[in-house]
């Protein structure tokens, strides 16, 4: 099978192998005893591990053995949709189509508003086109922090507690987590969810300030801070895979 090795960092090697459409993720493991593959729905990315003393001879014959098997599962990973001009995506779980536009005296550097023969409404972003992905990454991640602000501070009064501080990263494994010294870190993909799941997240990050487990008593603060917790949860479970197909970065 042939391949180019794009880039290696440590004991991560990342390849592009002919047959195969995503690239291939090495990763020498050393505690691993056989190789293994899977694909990643948030990376849409192949992922081999391998133990230390194997060779990339032995990492081409399994790829070629898989292949078909990795080729199924591509299948079933939607295609990044990189937030460029023209891109639809969800703000808020209602689609909007982006447009990057030239500067308009008067006018605010981001603006959301229907518009005649769009089906969506229209987030401009107006000025030099070299800066728009950076001007939408930034309003995006404000908007982001803007709304978990708000839900965390109803949901911190209501429990009497009160966060030591609220972070935002774009985390690829979970949605919120809660450090035992009280720091809240939030995916700021949730923008793009319906409200009722940031809502959801927020609350259940900040029932950890009151029990850092996923304990009975847990639960049963979550439901209560935050009746439509199973809603938001069905949700996530349903559709939060595909939030993780809009690409800041492309």
């Amino acid at each position: 099978m042939k391949r180019r090795t794009a880039k290696t960092t440590g004991s991560v090697q990342l390849l592009k192998v002919d047959g195969i459409s995503a690239p291939v993720e090495v990763r020498r493991h050393p505690t691993a005893r056989r190789l293994t593959l899977r694909v990643s729905r948030t990376q849409h990315a192949v992922i081999l591990t391998m133990p230390r003393s194997s060779d990339l001879r032995e990492a081409d014959r399994f790829l070629l053995r898989n292949r078909d098997w990795v080729r199924e599962r591509l299948e079933c990973v939607p295609e990044p949709v990189p937030l460029i001009d023209g891109a639809v995506f969800p703000l808020r779980g209602v689609p909007h189509e982006i447009a990057f536009e030239p500067a308009i005296r008067g006018a605010g550097v981001i603006d959301i508003a229907p518009r005649a023969g769009r089906r969506v409404p229209v987030v401009s972003v107006r000025g030099s086109s070299e800066h728009g992905p950076r001007r939408l990454r930034d309003w995006l991640y404000a908007e982001a922090a803007r709304d978990l602000h708000v839900a965390v501070s109803r949901y911190a009064k209501a429990l009497g507690v009160k966060p030591l501080r609220i972070t935002l990263r774009d985390q690829k494994t979970r949605w919120g987590s809660c450090s035992s010294a009280g720091q809240l870190s939030f995916s700021w993909r949730l923008l793009l969810a319906p409200p009722v799941v940031l809502d959801y997240v927020a609350a259940h990050e900040v029932a950890h300030l009151v029990h850092m487990n996923h304990g009975p008593r847990f639960w049963r603060l979550v439901d209560r801070i935050m009746p439509r917790s199973g809603e938001a949860k069905a949700w996530l479970r349903i559709h939060g895979m595909d939030l993780y197909r809009y690409d800041l970065d492309a």
